[in-house]
């Protein structure tokens, strides 16, 4: 055994992070049966150390513990558990019977420690397990050295992380990073006046999580010689010497392969080498070409053996590349994330991730200038031609590869700028576009102002291509939400195409329709309203009746007059406009939706509330067939159908809708979107038709809150949460808190929009029945009168709203308390411009 201690090495600092996988370890040993357990994953997760600290629990709870090191060597591990069974308690008389050949050695080894109970056996790095042995069956068939059937447990490390390898009955236990709490704790562990606890999550967050380098970070910070001797310091560091500080070679590394595992330089090399060895011949450069782009998930699609034989020079096949995918997969040195997206047509887009730190030492590994410039010349070639392959792909099905190439597209075009600038921008635009029909704003968002921040320097700010990247990017803002940040970057160039290009530009008309209805997307409907008829005029007059960009325009001038409440004119404009829509563009398009949709809104609001239902019905089914259950646009159609079920007093179905929507719209849109709130008062509606009124009273108070926040206090879908907030109190009997509250929506309402808006009655209709609540009957009354006037005028006599009104007036005049379940629901509405 040459000294060889089978005793666990110490474990010198607190095992962070790993709590779970401890505790699985410590009910194994504890319970009955016994079993193997692998610990595996890439190298430098700490999986050494996690065994190291089972044993010494272990020993803790007076189990025997016996720790072998596996050195490549099937002969030295059936000496080394010989003496580990010897340890346990095997008669010298087996011993002696394994060494005639009267009964093997590996099958005497494992009848006793079946008999024998209490004892754990750890085999450390068991990274080759093909060659365990004895034998050459596979390891899983558990009739060699490593198996399953002690009394006890065998705790297994290793870098191999297949099941395939392990078989059906061993326990695996695949280590991830550390998170980022955690690991900032081994960095204060190490060095605890290095920073705060911020600082040191931050820089284990930049660290991957990775153990081996939390470790060396903190080894180093804790030497008081060190050049940077705080978190913060070593962080920004890594920017510019990565190399000297983790990426530093060691020399005893090449012929000690213990060395290597201790430093981060060196510790995948061995997975490489043993790749290498085992026939994967492109393990290493499909690797390197991986760390060559951004850290992000890349499609498979994208690693072809084209790109790897254009940037390596070396002969690839299919099955080469599948191959060498295959081994690094299962040496832990490349993850497949999912993403649990639904995807069209039941088809799994691949994505292949490097940790993130394995890609930044493989990418400075490297040698320089070869053959870095001709792998990402080729890299290049592939990024585009994979962008015209989307490009060419039918419906949605190319959207989640859009989605994975993004990240990797600026890159692209900052390596082709100048001497390939259009080529690349177009690639760029292209995938923007793209991204726009998928209402993936976010990924689009990155590429647009990539662009526009290239493009303005390299054609200037009044080029017209530079007009036309910042319009795109004020129209991605504003699907993202950023009405202020959209309308302003929108007015800006409208001014300078109307210099630039002239007045009745096409492309100048355009940027004054998007400025219009970025302002009806601030609530400013009265001057949306007016320049979007003077454009719809000059639109139709330039690029005819029936073009795109007309019906566009006149969507969002139908959409800016239901904001005004002038919804029979906006209803009866839209359904033109769907008619037309349809001619030109097909019933199945996705802006025919979009108007159709708009189209139902608008009927609701003129009360036809079951034709508007059957309409958002169909909608709803033909935009999720056409642009998948996530897409923003379908989200916002489930969203009106939930609504309009409400409307109908089907408040628990509308409930449950809304519940979802709401969950859907707060992952795909984030929580401060103008979407998600709407998504937020419409639930709390739901809920108080559902007569849970304490829930919406709360849901409300945090909604009305947030649009403060976001839109301000006088945009229209704050007033209305004011209104709606104030209203729901009352519902719980707070009758003077609300009539108060009421008495400033009604003022506020009547300044921002005008006495007779529709949103405006209403108001004046909740303070009259707040009112009522106080048992100010006469007052109510009179005010119920007035508001069922000009509601009659405005919306006409058999509006739902002019009858609750009449019914409201009658109970104030009876001097009854009982309005709240005749009280109107104000709903957030969604414009939808395009």
């Amino acid at each position: 055994m040459s000294g060889q201690s089978m005793n666990p090495p110490a474990v010198s600092a607190p095992v962070r992070g790993r709590e779970a996988e401890l505790e699985r370890i410590g009910n194994l040993v504890r319970g009955p049966g016994g079993g193997m357990v692998v610990v595996c994953g890439a190298g430098g997760l700490g999986k050494t150390t996690l065994a190291a600290e089972a044993a010494a629990q272990a020993r803790s709870q007076e189990k025997k513990v016996v720790w072998i090191r596996w050195r490549d060597d099937t002969a030295q591990l059936g000496l080394e558990f010989g003496k580990a069974a010897r340890i346990l308690g095997l008669p010298e008389s087996r011993l002696e019977e394994a060494r005639t050949g009267r009964v093997s050695l590996v099958d005497a080894v494992w009848k006793h420690l079946k008999e024998v109970e209490d004892w754990l056996i750890v085999v450390d790095n068991v990274d080759t397990p093909s060659r365990v042995g004895p034998g050459s069956e596979p390891l899983g068939a558990y009739r060699g050295w490593l198996r399953p059937h002690g009394n006890g447990l065998l705790l297994v490390t290793s870098r191999d992380t297949t099941r395939q390898t392990w078989g059906p009955d061993a326990d695996l236990i695949h280590l991830q990073p550390l998170a980022d709490e955690a690991g900032g704790t081994v960095l204060l562990d190490a060095a605890p006046h290095a920073g705060t606890e911020n600082e040191a999550e931050a820089l284990a967050a930049r660290l991957g999580g990775l153990p081996l380098a939390l470790n060396a970070a903190g080894t180093y910070l804790s030497v008081p010689t060190s050049r940077h001797r705080t978190f913060t310091a070593y962080q920004e560091a890594l920017e510019s010497e990565f190399a000297d500080l983790l990426g530093a070679e060691n020399p005893a590394a090449a012929t000690d392969p213990a060395v290597a595992r201790r430093v981060v330089r060196h510790t995948w090399d061995l997975s490489l080498d043993q790749l290498q060895s085992d026939g994967y011949t492109l393990a290493r450069p499909v690797l390197q070409l991986l760390a060559l782009l951004e850290p992000a998930p890349v499609p498979r699609t994208l690693m072809t053996p084209e790109l790897v034989t254009d940037a390596t020079g070396l002969p690839t096949t299919a099955a080469g590349v599948d191959a060498a995918l295959a081994g690094l997969h299962q040496y832990g040195l490349l993850d497949t994330p999912e993403t649990g997206e639904s995807e069209p047509d039941s088809t799994v887009v691949g994505r292949l991730q490097l940790h993130p730190l394995v890609r930044e030492v493989t990418a400075h590994t490297l040698s320089r200038p070869e053959p870095t410039t001709a792998w990402l010349a080729a890299i290049d070639e592939h990024l585009a031609q994979a962008v015209d392959a989307v490009a060419g792909m039918p419906g949605r099905t190319g959207w989640p590869t859009a989605r994975l190439l993004a990240p990797h597209l600026p890159a692209h075009l900052d390596r082709n700028t100048p001497h390939n600038f259009t080529s690349a921008r177009n690639t760029l635009g292209s995938l923007a576009d793209i991204l726009r029909a998928a209402g993936a704003a976010s990924e689009e968002l990155l590429l647009r102002r990539h662009v526009l921040d290239n493009e303005s320097d390299a054609r200037g700010p009044d080029h017209s291509d530079t007009l036309t990247s910042r319009n795109s990017l004020a129209t991605t803002l504003s699907n993202l939400g950023e009405h202020r940040q959209a309308a302003d970057l929108h007015q800006q160039v409208l001014t300078d195409r109307q210099r630039v290009l002239g007045p009745g530009h096409p492309d100048t008309l355009i940027s004054r329709s998007n400025h219009a209805n970025a302002l009806s997307n601030l609530g400013e409907y009265r001057q949306a309203a007016d320049l979007l008829q003077q454009v719809v005029a000059d639109t139709e007059r330039v690029l005819g009746p029936g073009h795109p960009e007309t019906l566009i325009s006149r969507n969002n001038h139908a959409s800016a007059l239901n904001g005004l409440g002038e919804h029979r004119q906006a209803a009866d404009l839209l359904q033109q406009v769907v008619a037309d829509t349809e001619r030109v563009l097909g019933p199945g398009h996705p802006e025919t939706l979009i108007y159709r949709n708009n189209h139902a809104s608008a009927l609701s609001n003129l009360g036809e509330h079951r034709q508007a239902a059957d309409i958002h019905q169909q909608v709803l089914a033909d935009i999720e067939r056409v642009l998948g259950p996530d897409h923003p646009n379908t989200l916002a159609s489930r969203n009106n159908h939930a609504n309009a079920l409400n409307i109908l007093g089907e408040h628990r179905q509308a409930a449950d809708l809304l519940q979802q929507v709401l969950t859907d719209r707060q992952r795909v849109l984030g929580p401060d979107h103008p979407d998600t709130l709407a998504s937020r008062n419409n639930h709390a509606s739901a809920l108080n038709g559902l007569g849970e009124h304490r829930q919406a009273a709360d849901l409300l108070q945090q909604v009305l809150t947030d649009r403060q926040r976001v839109l301000g206090p006088d945009h229209p879908d704050t007033l209305i949460s004011r209104s709606n907030h104030a209203t729901t109190l009352s519902s719980l009997g707070e009758h003077r808190q609300a009539a108060d509250l009421l008495q400033q929506v009604v003022a506020d309402t009547e300044r921002v929009l005008g006495p007779g808006h529709p949103d405006t009655l209403i108001s004046r209709n909740n303070h009259a029945s707040a009112l009522n609540g106080l048992g100010e009957h006469r007052q109510a009354a009179d005010l119920h009168q007035q508001v069922l006037t000009d509601i009659e005028r405005v919306l006409g006599p058999d509006h739902p709203h002019t009858r609750i009104s009449r019914n409201n007036l009658a109970d104030a005049r009876a001097g009854l308390a009982q309005a709240g379940r005749r009280r109107w629901w104000q709903w957030g509405r969604r414009s939808r411009g395009t």
